[in-house]
């Protein structure tokens, strides 16, 4: 099995192959002998593609024209069947780069979803890498098995996929990254952080704001992790014809959080910050986790004399 699920070479049967018309409509269909995929402009025969070169212009017997490619895995991630909702390759990117995933890694992701991260890491960390992932829902958890083994045409030896809470299923076993996609990952940086090595990278992936603030102050109250960085991405499509270049209708704009922080060495301590968090950032109404340098009776003006 091709453990990175990209073929090149003569289309075969049983590969998957996405047709794109002149419109940029995309249809995905899996090539079978003597397989024919019908269009309101006619019959497309897949005998026409198999054993062909990608890369080609097809036309169906009504005379529309599709070009035929192997999908990209970004192509595959965002029309792939889902339970849950996908993190998107551009996200998918981000996590890569800043959790710094890297060939032979030892990764926890926890809240599969779908299987699209999933996918993006298996390619990153090789052959000799692990991932273990763990999602609550079984129907979830089917879906992401089928779609990750349709993409690489089989399962992955380096993936291991566990349903259950991450609190209560987690392998005691090192880790060097941890991804958290879920609704509350601050209830598990805890089960998380022991098991991660010194210098490990955790990223969350949050959809909200208030998700946000709870998980960088939960890493702060920890004690544990570098101060916490927060970004969000998003991609704007440009049109480029003649004289004609301006931005595109196509934009991707907010669909998530990324926190990024690393693990300390057993017993140390970040150095105390230098940035003073805004007047009353910790006051009299906050609730939530509250860092070590911040007393609990210091609300308003004195939070931010306080770590001053």
């Amino acid at each position: 099995m091709n453990l990175s699920g990209v073929t090149t070479g003569p289309l075969r049967v049983g590969e998957r192959v996405t047709l794109t018309d002149g419109k940029g409509r995309r249809k995905s269909i899996v090539l079978r002998e003597g397989g024919v995929w019908h269009t309101t402009k006619g019959a497309v025969h897949h005998d026409d593609l198999i054993g062909g070169p990608e890369g080609v212009t097809i036309t169906s017997v009504g005379g529309m024209q599709y070009l035929a490619f192997r999908p990209l895995m970004s192509e595959f991630m965002v029309s792939m069947p889902r339970e849950a909702a996908v993190i998107y390759p551009k996200d998918a990117a981000q996590i890569l780069m800043w959790t710094d995933i890297f060939p032979g890694a030892r990764v926890l992701e926890a809240g599969v979803g779908s299987g699209a991260l999933s996918l993006a890491l298996l390619r990153a960390i090789g052959d000799d890498g692990i991932l273990h992932s763990y999602e609550r829902r079984q129907k979830f958890a089917d879906v992401a098995r089928k779609n990750v083994e349709s993409f690489l045409g089989g399962p992955h030896p380096a993936w291991t996929l566990t349903v259950g809470d991450l609190v209560e299923s987690i392998d005691d076993e090192p880790i060097d990254r941890a991804i958290l996609d879920m609704l509350a990952p601050w209830e598990c940086i805890d089960a998380v952080a022991e098991r991660m090595v010194a210098g490990g990278v955790l990223t969350c992936y949050v959809a909200t704001a208030t998700q946000l603030g709870r998980v960088a102050d939960t890493l702060r109250a920890h004690g544990g992790f570098t101060e916490p960085h927060a970004t969000e991405t998003t991609v704007r499509d440009w049109h480029a014809e003649g004289l004609a270049i301006r931005p595109g209708h196509g934009t991707s704009s907010h669909t998530g959080f990324l926190i990024i922080s690393r693990r300390l060495a057993p017993g140390q301590t970040p150095p105390m910050r230098k940035r003073r968090p805004a007047p009353g950032a910790y006051g009299p109404d906050y609730q939530g986790p509250r860092p070590s340098n911040i007393p609990a009776d210091l609300g308003g003006q004195g939070a931010d004399d306080a770590a001053g």
